[in-house]
Protein backbone atom coordinates (compact mmCIF):
# COMPACT_ATOMS: atom_id res chain seq x y z
CA UNK A 1 0.00 0.00 0.00
CA UNK A 2 1.53 3.37 -1.08
CA UNK A 3 0.58 6.34 1.47
CA UNK A 4 0.91 10.19 0.18
CA UNK A 5 -0.58 13.65 0.56
CA UNK A 6 -1.81 14.89 -2.76
CA UNK A 7 -4.59 16.79 -4.21
CA UNK A 8 -7.52 15.54 -7.00
CA UNK A 9 -5.60 16.92 -9.43
CA UNK A 10 -2.45 15.71 -8.47
CA UNK A 11 -3.48 12.13 -8.51
CA UNK A 12 -5.28 12.10 -12.24
CA UNK A 13 -1.97 12.89 -12.95
CA UNK A 14 -0.17 10.00 -11.58
CA UNK A 15 -3.14 7.73 -12.22
CA UNK A 16 -2.37 8.50 -15.72
CA UNK A 17 1.66 7.55 -15.55
CA UNK A 18 0.31 4.07 -13.49
CA UNK A 19 -2.25 3.53 -16.28
CA UNK A 20 0.75 2.96 -18.64
CA UNK A 21 -0.25 6.45 -20.59
CA UNK A 22 2.21 7.49 -22.67
CA UNK A 23 0.98 10.56 -24.74
CA UNK A 24 -0.29 13.91 -23.24
CA UNK A 25 -1.24 16.79 -24.91
CA UNK A 26 -2.94 19.79 -22.87
CA UNK A 27 -3.52 23.53 -22.82
CA UNK A 28 -3.44 25.09 -19.50
CA UNK A 29 -6.91 26.05 -18.48
CA UNK A 30 -8.36 26.62 -14.33
CA UNK A 31 -8.92 24.78 -12.57
CA UNK A 32 -7.65 21.27 -14.42
CA UNK A 33 -3.84 22.66 -14.92
CA UNK A 34 -2.37 20.99 -12.12
CA UNK A 35 -3.33 17.49 -14.14
CA UNK A 36 -0.75 19.18 -16.78
CA UNK A 37 1.91 20.58 -14.89
CA UNK A 38 2.40 17.20 -12.81
CA UNK A 39 2.60 15.90 -16.19
CA UNK A 40 4.68 17.72 -17.76
CA UNK A 41 7.47 16.73 -15.10
CA UNK A 42 6.66 12.71 -14.56
CA UNK A 43 6.00 12.09 -18.40
CA UNK A 44 9.42 13.28 -19.73
CA UNK A 45 11.11 11.63 -16.69
CA UNK A 46 9.90 8.40 -17.80
CA UNK A 47 10.39 8.40 -21.43
CA UNK A 48 7.09 9.45 -22.41
CA UNK A 49 5.46 12.17 -24.41
CA UNK A 50 4.37 15.60 -23.05
CA UNK A 51 3.34 18.31 -25.24
CA UNK A 52 1.49 21.83 -24.67
CA UNK A 53 -0.24 22.68 -28.13
CA UNK A 54 -1.41 26.17 -28.79
CA UNK A 55 -4.72 25.81 -28.14
CA UNK A 56 -7.89 23.41 -27.12
CA UNK A 57 -8.52 21.94 -29.93
CA UNK A 58 -5.16 21.45 -31.02
CA UNK A 59 -4.88 19.24 -27.92
CA UNK A 60 -7.45 16.80 -28.48
CA UNK A 61 -6.30 16.55 -32.32
CA UNK A 62 -2.82 15.48 -31.11
CA UNK A 63 -3.83 12.98 -28.57
CA UNK A 64 -6.07 11.16 -31.05
CA UNK A 65 -3.39 11.47 -33.50
CA UNK A 66 -1.34 9.68 -30.49
CA UNK A 67 -4.13 7.00 -29.88
CA UNK A 68 -4.47 5.76 -33.69
CA UNK A 69 -0.58 5.24 -33.56
CA UNK A 70 -1.32 2.43 -30.67
CA UNK A 71 -0.77 4.09 -27.24
CA UNK A 72 -2.59 5.54 -24.82
CA UNK A 73 -3.26 8.76 -24.16
CA UNK A 74 -5.09 11.95 -22.46
CA UNK A 75 -5.97 15.59 -22.60
CA UNK A 76 -7.14 18.03 -20.19
CA UNK A 77 -9.41 20.96 -19.51
CA UNK A 78 -12.41 22.35 -18.15
CA UNK A 79 -15.45 23.37 -19.51
CA UNK A 80 -14.89 26.29 -22.10
CA UNK A 81 -12.05 24.19 -23.37
CA UNK A 82 -14.57 21.14 -23.45
CA UNK A 83 -16.58 23.03 -25.84
CA UNK A 84 -13.97 23.51 -27.95
CA UNK A 85 -13.27 19.79 -28.09
CA UNK A 86 -16.87 18.83 -29.12
CA UNK A 87 -16.15 18.00 -32.75
CA UNK A 88 -13.16 16.23 -31.89
CA UNK A 89 -15.00 14.01 -29.55
CA UNK A 90 -17.71 13.16 -31.91
CA UNK A 91 -14.95 12.31 -34.40
CA UNK A 92 -13.63 10.07 -31.62
CA UNK A 93 -17.03 8.60 -31.14
CA UNK A 94 -17.55 8.03 -34.81
CA UNK A 95 -14.23 6.31 -35.72
CA UNK A 96 -14.25 4.88 -32.48
CA UNK A 97 -10.53 6.17 -31.09
CA UNK A 98 -10.31 5.31 -27.48
CA UNK A 99 -8.79 8.66 -25.30
CA UNK A 100 -9.48 9.74 -21.55
CA UNK A 101 -10.41 13.52 -21.75
CA UNK A 102 -10.44 14.78 -17.94
CA UNK A 103 -12.77 17.87 -17.52
CA UNK A 104 -12.13 19.57 -14.04
CA UNK A 105 -15.54 21.70 -13.54
CA UNK A 106 -15.92 25.02 -12.72
CA UNK A 107 -18.62 28.09 -12.27
CA UNK A 108 -20.29 28.84 -15.79
CA UNK A 109 -21.69 29.09 -18.05
CA UNK A 110 -19.54 30.53 -20.91
CA UNK A 111 -16.14 31.65 -18.48
CA UNK A 112 -18.12 31.57 -15.49
CA UNK A 113 -15.91 31.70 -12.42
CA UNK A 114 -12.80 30.60 -13.60
CA UNK A 115 -11.27 29.54 -9.59
CA UNK A 116 -14.53 28.66 -8.14
CA UNK A 117 -16.42 25.13 -8.21
CA UNK A 118 -19.84 23.83 -9.79
CA UNK A 119 -20.47 21.07 -11.23
CA UNK A 120 -22.56 22.72 -14.57
CA UNK A 121 -20.87 20.39 -16.73
CA UNK A 122 -23.27 17.41 -16.18
CA UNK A 123 -25.29 17.22 -19.43
CA UNK A 124 -23.03 18.33 -21.76
CA UNK A 125 -20.28 15.03 -21.09
CA UNK A 126 -23.76 13.32 -21.82
CA UNK A 127 -23.90 14.36 -25.04
CA UNK A 128 -20.98 16.52 -25.55
CA UNK A 129 -20.88 16.17 -29.59
CA UNK A 130 -23.57 16.99 -32.33
CA UNK A 131 -24.99 13.34 -33.31
CA UNK A 132 -26.19 10.30 -31.22
CA UNK A 133 -23.20 9.21 -28.97
CA UNK A 134 -23.30 6.55 -26.07
CA UNK A 135 -21.28 8.49 -23.41
CA UNK A 136 -19.18 7.10 -20.63
CA UNK A 137 -18.50 9.40 -17.81
CA UNK A 138 -16.82 8.97 -14.61
CA UNK A 139 -16.92 11.01 -11.92
CA UNK A 140 -15.17 10.39 -8.31
CA UNK A 141 -16.20 11.56 -5.39
CA UNK A 142 -12.88 11.22 -3.20
CA UNK A 143 -9.74 11.99 -3.52
CA UNK A 144 -7.92 8.48 -3.45
CA UNK A 145 -11.06 8.05 -6.41
CA UNK A 146 -9.65 10.67 -8.28
CA UNK A 147 -6.41 7.83 -8.73
CA UNK A 148 -8.51 4.62 -9.17
CA UNK A 149 -11.32 6.35 -11.08
CA UNK A 150 -8.39 7.49 -13.70
CA UNK A 151 -7.13 3.78 -14.44
CA UNK A 152 -10.76 2.84 -14.49
CA UNK A 153 -11.14 5.61 -17.46
CA UNK A 154 -8.19 4.15 -19.29
CA UNK A 155 -9.44 0.44 -19.21
CA UNK A 156 -12.97 1.47 -20.18
CA UNK A 157 -11.35 3.60 -22.95
CA UNK A 158 -9.38 0.56 -24.71
CA UNK A 159 -12.29 -2.09 -23.90
CA UNK A 160 -15.03 0.01 -25.48
CA UNK A 161 -12.62 1.95 -28.50
CA UNK A 162 -14.07 5.55 -27.46
CA UNK A 163 -13.41 8.62 -25.80
CA UNK A 164 -14.06 8.56 -21.82
CA UNK A 165 -14.56 11.69 -19.63
CA UNK A 166 -13.17 11.85 -16.22
CA UNK A 167 -15.20 14.62 -14.60
CA UNK A 168 -13.92 16.30 -11.53
CA UNK A 169 -14.86 19.63 -10.25
CA UNK A 170 -12.78 22.43 -8.35
CA UNK A 171 -13.50 21.15 -5.43
CA UNK A 172 -12.12 17.80 -5.69
CA UNK A 173 -9.51 18.99 -8.15
CA UNK A 174 -7.45 21.08 -5.49
CA UNK A 175 -8.32 19.29 -2.23
CA UNK A 176 -5.13 17.77 -0.54
CA UNK A 177 -5.49 14.95 1.63
CA UNK A 178 -3.53 11.89 3.08
CA UNK A 179 -4.66 9.36 0.42
CA UNK A 180 -3.67 5.07 0.29
CA UNK A 181 -3.43 3.44 -2.60
CA UNK A 182 -2.44 -0.13 -4.22
CA UNK A 183 1.22 -0.77 -4.57
CA UNK A 184 1.88 -0.24 -8.26
CA UNK A 185 2.42 -3.93 -9.18
CA UNK A 186 -1.33 -4.69 -8.25
CA UNK A 187 -1.84 -1.79 -10.71
CA UNK A 188 -1.06 -2.74 -13.28
CA UNK A 189 -2.33 -6.43 -12.72
CA UNK A 190 -5.52 -4.51 -13.69
CA UNK A 191 -5.05 -2.85 -16.47
CA UNK A 192 -6.55 -3.21 -19.81
CA UNK A 193 -5.24 -3.47 -23.59
CA UNK A 194 -6.86 -2.82 -26.84
CA UNK A 195 -7.55 -5.68 -29.42
CA UNK A 196 -4.93 -6.13 -32.25
CA UNK A 197 -6.30 -8.05 -35.10
CA UNK A 198 -4.28 -9.99 -37.01
CA UNK A 199 -6.30 -11.55 -39.80
CA UNK A 200 -5.31 -11.29 -42.97
CA UNK A 201 -8.85 -9.65 -44.12
CA UNK A 202 -8.39 -6.84 -41.80
CA UNK A 203 -11.44 -4.90 -41.67
CA UNK A 204 -11.59 -2.62 -38.18
CA UNK A 205 -15.32 -2.41 -38.27
CA UNK A 206 -16.75 -5.56 -39.02
CA UNK A 207 -17.30 -6.98 -35.59
CA UNK A 208 -20.39 -8.44 -34.01
CA UNK A 209 -23.17 -5.86 -33.17
CA UNK A 210 -22.45 -5.30 -29.59
CA UNK A 211 -18.85 -5.15 -29.99
CA UNK A 212 -16.27 -2.13 -30.33
CA UNK A 213 -14.01 -1.80 -33.65
CA UNK A 214 -10.37 -3.50 -33.63
CA UNK A 215 -8.45 -0.37 -35.03
CA UNK A 216 -4.51 -1.89 -35.28
CA UNK A 217 -1.95 0.56 -34.65
CA UNK A 218 -1.40 3.18 -37.96
CA UNK A 219 2.53 2.53 -39.40
CA UNK A 220 1.80 -1.56 -39.26
CA UNK A 221 1.24 -3.45 -42.27
CA UNK A 222 -2.70 -2.88 -42.27
CA UNK A 223 -4.05 0.14 -44.17
CA UNK A 224 -7.01 1.56 -43.19
CA UNK A 225 -9.74 4.34 -43.84
CA UNK A 226 -10.09 6.67 -40.75
CA UNK A 227 -13.55 9.48 -40.98
CA UNK A 228 -15.76 11.23 -39.22
CA UNK A 229 -17.94 10.40 -41.73
CA UNK A 230 -20.62 7.26 -41.60
CA UNK A 231 -18.39 4.27 -42.64
CA UNK A 232 -18.53 0.89 -43.94
CA UNK A 233 -16.48 -2.10 -42.46
CA UNK A 234 -13.47 -0.88 -44.28
CA UNK A 235 -13.50 2.65 -42.36
CA UNK A 236 -14.49 4.13 -46.12
CA UNK A 237 -17.75 6.76 -46.14
CA UNK A 238 -21.27 5.59 -47.15
CA UNK A 239 -24.27 6.69 -47.12
CA UNK A 240 -25.79 3.09 -47.41
CA UNK A 241 -28.80 3.76 -45.18
CA UNK A 242 -28.85 0.05 -43.85
CA UNK A 243 -25.18 0.36 -43.20
CA UNK A 244 -25.25 3.96 -41.34
CA UNK A 245 -28.45 2.45 -39.26
CA UNK A 246 -26.17 -0.27 -38.14
CA UNK A 247 -22.97 1.43 -37.43
CA UNK A 248 -24.99 3.84 -34.67
CA UNK A 249 -27.29 1.21 -33.45
CA UNK A 250 -23.61 -1.51 -32.45
CA UNK A 251 -21.82 2.17 -30.92
CA UNK A 252 -24.66 2.16 -28.48
CA UNK A 253 -24.95 -1.74 -28.30
CA UNK A 254 -21.54 -2.26 -26.99
CA UNK A 255 -22.06 0.28 -24.39
CA UNK A 256 -25.85 -1.45 -23.65
CA UNK A 257 -25.02 -4.67 -23.53
CA UNK A 258 -21.77 -4.26 -21.06
CA UNK A 259 -23.88 -2.02 -18.53
CA UNK A 260 -22.37 -4.76 -15.36
CA UNK A 261 -18.90 -3.72 -16.89
CA UNK A 262 -18.95 -0.02 -16.86
CA UNK A 263 -21.79 1.05 -13.84
CA UNK A 264 -20.16 1.73 -10.75
CA UNK A 265 -21.80 3.48 -7.92
CA UNK A 266 -21.46 3.70 -4.01
CA UNK A 267 -23.67 3.07 -1.08
CA UNK A 268 -23.53 4.44 2.61
CA UNK A 269 -26.13 3.24 5.12
CA UNK A 270 -28.65 2.86 3.22
CA UNK A 271 -30.09 -0.33 4.34
CA UNK A 272 -32.00 1.01 7.56
CA UNK A 273 -32.34 4.21 6.18
CA UNK A 274 -35.84 6.27 6.03
CA UNK A 275 -34.30 9.08 4.16
CA UNK A 276 -32.17 8.91 1.16
CA UNK A 277 -29.43 11.60 -0.26
CA UNK A 278 -28.45 11.20 -4.40
CA UNK A 279 -25.42 13.43 -5.15
CA UNK A 280 -21.79 12.78 -7.35
CA UNK A 281 -18.19 14.66 -7.25
CA UNK A 282 -16.95 16.56 -4.12
CA UNK A 283 -20.94 17.61 -2.68
CA UNK A 284 -20.76 13.65 -1.70
CA UNK A 285 -17.66 14.50 1.16
CA UNK A 286 -20.16 16.96 2.72
CA UNK A 287 -23.13 14.36 2.20
CA UNK A 288 -20.92 11.80 4.31
CA UNK A 289 -20.66 13.97 7.25
CA UNK A 290 -24.03 14.95 7.14
CA UNK A 291 -25.19 11.12 7.29
CA UNK A 292 -23.23 10.90 10.03
CA UNK A 293 -23.98 14.24 12.05
CA UNK A 294 -27.90 13.06 11.39
CA UNK A 295 -27.39 9.49 12.57
CA UNK A 296 -26.31 10.86 15.55
CA UNK A 297 -29.61 12.86 16.12
CA UNK A 298 -31.39 8.97 15.22
CA UNK A 299 -32.44 10.66 12.17
CA UNK A 300 -31.79 7.49 9.98
CA UNK A 301 -29.97 8.59 6.95
CA UNK A 302 -28.08 7.18 3.89
CA UNK A 303 -26.35 8.29 0.46
CA UNK A 304 -26.09 6.97 -3.22
CA UNK A 305 -24.21 8.01 -5.44
CA UNK A 306 -22.93 7.16 -9.04
CA UNK A 307 -19.08 6.99 -10.18
CA UNK A 308 -20.42 6.09 -13.15
CA UNK A 309 -22.39 9.20 -13.84
CA UNK A 310 -23.15 8.22 -18.01
CA UNK A 311 -24.93 5.38 -18.21
CA UNK A 312 -26.24 6.18 -15.26
CA UNK A 313 -26.96 3.50 -12.65
CA UNK A 314 -30.40 3.28 -13.79
CA UNK A 315 -31.88 -0.18 -12.35
CA UNK A 316 -30.35 0.45 -9.01
CA UNK A 317 -31.79 3.90 -8.69
CA UNK A 318 -35.16 2.31 -9.71
CA UNK A 319 -34.82 -0.32 -7.12
CA UNK A 320 -34.43 2.28 -4.52
CA UNK A 321 -37.47 3.95 -6.05
CA UNK A 322 -39.57 0.98 -4.33
CA UNK A 323 -37.53 1.91 -1.09
CA UNK A 324 -37.46 5.53 -0.14
CA UNK A 325 -40.96 7.78 -0.57
CA UNK A 326 -40.30 10.08 -2.84
CA UNK A 327 -40.74 13.04 -0.52
CA UNK A 328 -37.71 11.36 1.61
CA UNK A 329 -35.24 11.54 -1.07
CA UNK A 330 -32.75 14.40 -1.11
CA UNK A 331 -30.73 15.07 -5.05
CA UNK A 332 -27.98 17.69 -4.03
CA UNK A 333 -25.89 19.39 -6.94
CA UNK A 334 -24.25 22.31 -7.61
CA UNK A 335 -26.30 23.06 -10.34
CA UNK A 336 -29.94 23.88 -11.30
CA UNK A 337 -30.74 20.74 -11.11
CA UNK A 338 -29.00 18.73 -14.15
CA UNK A 339 -29.25 15.09 -12.86
CA UNK A 340 -32.16 15.36 -11.21
CA UNK A 341 -34.22 15.02 -14.07
CA UNK A 342 -31.97 11.37 -14.74
CA UNK A 343 -32.98 10.70 -11.01
CA UNK A 344 -36.67 11.99 -11.32
CA UNK A 345 -36.79 9.33 -14.39
CA UNK A 346 -35.40 6.52 -13.07
CA UNK A 347 -37.26 6.75 -9.39
CA UNK A 348 -40.46 7.91 -11.73
CA UNK A 349 -41.05 10.53 -9.50
CA UNK A 350 -39.68 14.12 -8.35
CA UNK A 351 -37.49 13.93 -5.19
CA UNK A 352 -36.72 17.28 -3.13
CA UNK A 353 -33.77 19.13 -4.14
CA UNK A 354 -30.76 21.00 -3.04
CA UNK A 355 -28.18 23.11 -4.68
CA UNK A 356 -26.19 26.17 -5.40
CA UNK A 357 -24.80 27.84 -8.26
CA UNK A 358 -22.95 30.47 -6.85
CA UNK A 359 -19.66 28.49 -6.86
CA UNK A 360 -19.32 27.95 -3.78
CA UNK A 361 -19.71 24.53 -2.18
CA UNK A 362 -22.67 23.37 -0.69
CA UNK A 363 -21.25 22.49 3.65
CA UNK A 364 -22.78 19.65 5.90
CA UNK A 365 -24.45 22.13 7.34
CA UNK A 366 -26.93 22.86 4.48
CA UNK A 367 -27.75 19.43 4.20
CA UNK A 368 -28.30 18.93 7.51
CA UNK A 369 -30.84 22.01 7.84
CA UNK A 370 -32.59 20.41 4.62
CA UNK A 371 -32.90 17.31 5.75
CA UNK A 372 -34.13 18.70 9.47
CA UNK A 373 -36.58 20.40 7.27
CA UNK A 374 -38.02 17.64 5.41
CA UNK A 375 -38.33 15.75 8.57
CA UNK A 376 -40.48 18.52 9.87
CA UNK A 377 -42.27 18.84 7.04
CA UNK A 378 -41.23 22.43 6.55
Amino acid sequence: MRKLKASGNELVALGALDARCDFFAGYPITPSSEVMHNISVTFPSEGRMFIQMEDEIAAICAALGASMSGVKAMTNTSGPGLALKSEQIGYAHMAEIPLVIVNVMRGGPSTGLPTRTSQGDILFVRNPTPGDVRSIVLIPGTTEECYTETIRAFNLAERFMQPVILLLDETLGHTARDVSLDDLEDVKKTLVSRKINNRGDYQPYNVKDDEPAVLNPFFTDQPYHITGLTHDQTGFPTENAILCQKLVDRQFRKIDANLDKIEKYKKFRIDDADYLIVCYGSVSLAAHEAVNRLREEEMRVGMFRPLTLWPSPEKRMSELAKKFDPQNVLVIEMNKGQYLREVERCMRNRPQFLSKVNGRPISPLDIVEKLREMHHGV
